[in-house]
């Protein structure tokens, strides 16, 4: 079946759908990762976009069950240069194709991803509309232009749980961590698990008095979908649990974190999207290859150096990556220190959380 992937500029793409079939708005990205794509169609702060991946063959060690990283894939589309009619691997369940048409994601091959990958790099992000039942390029065009795109918009409502949930009982009598739940990655919940947390996963509305009463010893902010400064719920939320509990903010965490400490954020031009982003810890001069994910940043301009210490740094662009309270136990990263999938370099960061628990216990 025929697809087309047309951009809000006029940019057309002409390919063949596989997966569901339909129409789909969103804003369109590039993931530079060579592998883990089951890990980035699951990853909701995808919510609300079109993933292009500019590794050309996708999907030839196929899905299986254990590797999800939450409910369902939230991404609107998927864009690849040939998707893998063989699915070889011993842990695989079914291809990838069967299961985006099971999850009712539309997929679009036979495009020059590396025409797209450029011309998005040029023109920055921007709205686009993939279809497979509208063939008139300009209809197509004008329909993205008319979508609502990301700025502004509330996409974490649609991505976080409906209820509270004790994600595993461990024997060990670990600190209880309450993870705000903006669109978890399955991952960051197995890593507090690996240091013997007890987690319970809330969602993004619950109330700091509703926090407070379960007497956590940290709070978790996580990654998550869209504009940080749309979701005035939770940035209230953490500015009222700021010095009242351990914070540790990962992503759209950090950014919220931000926020909530008086800074500013701002859309990126294409944002930052793979498993091979260089950053800088500037307490040790160490460099970590990192995993990310994300379309807005904090300005660290904004920031009240006199409160706020910054500690990374983004080496492709220079743009804030980490902070950490001078005085609180607060501290937040852009990166995804989970990994899944990805190289495992700042793993670290969950035991620092820890100490800070320890400390302020």
């Amino acid at each position: 079946m025929k697809a087309i992937l047309a951009l809000e500029d006029g940019k057309i793409f002409q390919g063949r759908s596989f997966g569901a079939s339909g129409e789909r708005c969103g804003e369109v990205v590039f993931n530079t990762s060579m592998t883990g794509y089951q890990e980035i169609i699951t990853d909701p702060s995808y919510k609300g976009q079109i993933v292009t991946m500019t590794y050309p063959l996708i999907g030839n060690y196929g899905v299986n069950r254990e590797d999800v990283e939450s409910r369902k894939p939230f991404l609107e589309g998927f864009v690849v240069k040939e998707c893998s009619k063989i699915a070889s691997n011993w842990r695989s369940s079914q291809s990838l194709a069967d299961y985006l048409k099971e999850n009712n994601i539309l997929g679009i091959e036979g495009i020059d991803t590396r025409a797209l990958t450029l011309h998005i790099r040029q023109a920055g992000a921007m709205k686009a509309i993939l279809s497979t039942k509208g063939l008139d390029g300009k209809e197509l065009v004008q329909k993205a232009k008319n979508s609502e795109g990301l700025v502004g918009i509330d996409l974490v409502k649609e991505v976080t749980s409906k209820k509270i949930y004790v994600w595993s009982q461990i024997k060990d009598k670990g600190y209880k961590v309450i993870v705000l739940d903006c669109g978890v990655k399955y991952n960051i919940l197995r890593k507090l698990i690996e240091n013997k947390c007890r987690v319970v996963v809330v969602p993004a509305n619950t109330g700091p008095g509703e926090i407070l009463k379960m007497k956590p010893d940290g709070l978790l902010l996580s990654n998550g979908p869209g504009d940080p400064a749309a979701v005035k719920y939770v940035i209230d939320t953490t500015r009222r649990l700021i010095g009242r509990v351990p914070i540790f903010g990962i992503c759209l965490g950090h950014q919220i974190l931000g926020l909530a400490l008086g800074g500013k954020t701002y859309k990126l031009k294409f944002g930052h999207h793979g498993a091979n982003h260089p950053v800088k810890d500037l307490k040790t001069g160490k460099v970590f290859i990192t995993v990310q994910n994300h379309g807005f940043c904090v300005d660290m301009d904004s920031l009240n150096k006199k409160e706020v210490e910054i500690t990374h740094i983004n080496l492709n662009d220079q743009t804030l990556e980490g902070m950490r309270h001078k005085k609180l136990p607060i501290f937040s990263v852009q990166f995804h220190p989970e990994a899944s999938a990805g190289p495992h370099d700042a793993g670290y960061l969950f035991e620092e959380f820890i100490k800070m628990m320890e400390k302020y216990a």
